[in-house]
């Protein structure tokens, strides 16, 4: 982890882009009750649970200017993930964020370029994401959030809004797992393939190990980088608790490799894991494999290399986040944050 610190902060981010506090939006309570905290607390991490962030009270009422749905609750949301995304870089962590849906990606980066990084991001997620606002049929940010930080499909933004998004370049994304082509196709939506990388599922089957290492191997070229995991990447036999579920996709045996792959880089700054509806998942059993899945990838990667006296500061800040873990770790998440 810049996951050359030990430690990992939780924060929930309880957006759903279709502007209610259902679905995706709880899922970040669901999680903390399938075990997350304790099961992470459980393989010999350093947890600090932050809570969820206090977001404002949504509507679904679609702008008639950009299309996009609540604009002014998104911002909002994009704003209270940056500055929880700073504050814990600053408190020398590694953060984790559940949201909600794919838009809180934008404050990570958002926080990414703030301090002082050009953000790059690899995007593993079963949509590309890049509609244009007027052709989306839902008016939902998650829609839309990529095409948005590639500066592809922005322009009919409020200004507000799109002062708020960091720009990224073509080659500061990989796009992993991405199967969405003949939607997109069919209603006339040009393809993200056509501007960055896009691996398709097949391919990262055959090889999972070799296209995981070769993403990040490219995005390490660029500097520091962050993870975005959609849980619908995966196939609906694997996990069906998802809104907008698709033909085909990955298994979790595929997923997990590409994301320990991706958790063994130093220059990882920190992990979205979006998309899970809990409202879709009655018994909780999507919840614990959930649970499973991150445990695993984050608790057998490879302990961070010794720092150098450089890094002296860091490691003042890391012992004192540790020293919280152990009086947080055991908390509700609304403790956490009083």
């Amino acid at each position: 982890m810049p996951f050359a610190t030990s430690l990992i902060e939780v924060l929930g981010v309880p957006y759903n882009s279709a502007g209610t506090t259902d679905g995706v939006a709880r899922a970040p309570t669901a999680l903390r009750r399938a075990g997350l905290v304790d099961s992470l607390a459980g393989v010999g991490l350093a947890i600090i649970d932050r809570g969820d962030l206090d977001l404002p009270q949504p509507t679904t009422e679609r702008d008639a200017d950009s299309h996009v749905i609540a604009p002014a609750a998104l911002s909002e949301m994009i704003d209270g993930v940056r500055r929880a995304v700073t504050a814990s870089f600053q408190r020398g962590a590694f953060p984790l964020v559940l949201g909600g849906d794919c838009p809180i990606l934008i404050g990570c980066l958002a926080a990414v370029a703030a301090s002082g990084s050009a953000p790059s991001v690899l995007y593993v997620d079963g949509h590309e994401d890049a509609w244009p606002a007027a052709a989306s049929t839902t008016g939902e940010a998650a829609d839309m959030d990529l095409g948005w930080l590639l500066g592809t499909t922005s322009a009919d933004l409020r200004a507000d809004l799109r002062g708020r998004i960091p720009i990224l370049q073509p080659d500061d994304v990989i796009v992993l797992g991405a199967r969405d082509e003949d939607e997109l196709a069919d209603a006339g939506i040009e393809s993200l393939q056509h501007v960055v990388q896009v691996v398709r599922p097949d391919a990262i089957t055959d090889d999972p190990d070799a296209v995981g290492r070769d993403a990040v191997s490219a995005l390490e070229r660029r500097g520091p980088w962050w993870l975005h995991v959609d849980l619908d990447v995966l196939a609906t036999d694997s996990l069906s608790a998802i809104d907008y579920p698709q033909a085909g996709g990955l298994d979790w045996t595929t997923l997990s490799s590409l994301t320990s792959r991706a958790l063994a880089s130093p220059n990882v700054m920190g992990w979205t894991v979006t998309i899970y509806n809990p409202d879709l998942d009655p018994g909780g059993g999507g919840a614990k494999r959930i649970v499973r899945y991150v445990t695993e990838v984050i608790g057998h990667r490879d302990p961070p290399e010794s720092p150098s006296p450089s890094s002296t500061e860091s490691q003042r800040g890391d012992a004192s986040a540790r020293a919280q873990a152990s009086a947080v770790v055991g908390r509700s998440y609304s403790d956490a944050n009083r």
